[in-house]
């Protein structure tokens, strides 16, 4: 496989020397591996730090300054950062007002987090963690147990660094997080494996003229495989797929939603515009208003082919939140 890289070894590091170079109103440690607004201690705001294996850009690092996360900590590719990384990153946002860890429920993510909270607690910093769990395809998987944490993270960092930004105090921010966590799920679908630089070949097989199912963001596959479909037909699987796990859980009130469809990667602009009139002709059918949307490739899986939809049902503060300003190297708007 081609790819536009020095090494496999150096991938991510030169990942982060670029990120720096065109985006200097960051700090990025690239031998630490940390991502920070300059103004991350500034206005005693509560920090925000997440972080994950890197392959998923623009998640996290691209989602790091005003309205949104303070750090973030990128791992090797598909790997979590470690400890050390998140303790330094919680220090270096600390404002005394404490920190909230954003966590994506894959084991290694979990673990390292669990164990950076309790370092930074040692350290008198107080920390707060929202655990990511959005995914309504597979409960179980290689990467994790219980349901994997995916698009919905997008979501979860930008409503709550609003909160943050407006100055609420840790526990506010952590209930808010956790709100737009338990009212999001998310189904992903791949056309292609992914390739990841280390392997140089796709993390498993899907033959052509077939597509799978409910697949996450690590390359693993998903729960089913079928012949490939129009995207109609995709877009029914997908929707329907979260509104039924929604209707069986407290977020089945009526309420209008925020609607992602995320690019895995190698999914251009052009079919994913296509495939997101697919999604709002199933959410009318089903009588689901549409508040707010967002097209694009957001947490992506390298070079997967293929997009996820997320949905969330939003009250009017979570709306008010995700509609406040915002400005980070990926997302954007009102400031």
């Amino acid at each position: 496989m081609k790819m536009l890289i020095n090494s496999p070894q150096t991938v991510v590091a030169d990942a982060l020397r670029g990120l720096a170079a065109a985006h200097p109103e960051l700090d990025v440690d690239v031998a630490a591996r940390i991502v920070l607004r300059r103004d991350a201690q500034q206005g005693g705001r509560v920090g925000l730090v997440s972080g994950g294996g890197s392959g998923h850009e623009p998640l996290h690092a691209g989602f790091v300054g005003y309205g949104m996360l303070s750090a973030a900590c990128p791992g090797e590719v598909f790997t979590s950062p470690v400890p050390d990384q998140m303790v330094r990153a919680a220090k270096a946002v600390h404002s005394g007002q404490g920190v909230l860890f954003i966590v994506k429920n894959y084991t290694g993510d979990v673990l390292n987090f669990d164990m950076a909270a309790e370092l930074a607690e040692e350290d008198g910093i107080r920390v707060e963690r929202v655990l990511v769990n959005d995914d309504v395809a597979v409960t179980d998987s290689l990467y994790t147990a219980g349901r994997r944490g995916t698009g919905a993270t997008l979501l979860v960092e930008k409503i709550a660094g609003a909160a943050a930004e407006e100055g609420a105090p840790l526990e506010q921010v952590a209930a808010v997080a956790r709100r737009v966590n338990e009212a999001s799920g998310s189904f992903g679908v791949a056309l292609s494996a992914c390739t990841t630089p280390a392997k140089g070949s796709p993390t498993f097989d899907l033959p052509d003229g077939e597509l799978e199912l409910g697949i996450g963001i690590h390359g693993e596959p998903g729960r089913e495989r079928r012949p490939m479909m129009p995207a109609k037909d995709i877009a029914e699987v997908a929707v329907g797929s979260v509104l039924d796990d929604m209707a069986n859980t407290a977020q089945a009130a009526d309420g209008p939603v925020v609607a992602l469809v995320n690019g895995m990667g190698a999914t251009p602009l052009l079919e994913l515009y296509g495939f997101h009139a697919e999604v709002a002709r199933v959410l009318a059918a089903r009588g689901v208003p549409v508040a707010r949307t967002l097209v694009g490739n957001y947490v992506t899986s390298l070079d997967m082919a293929g997009c996820s939809v997320t949905l969330c049902r939003v009250d009017e503060e979570m709306l008010r939140l995700w509609d406040a300003p915002v400005q980070t190297a990926a997302l954007r708007w009102g400031r």
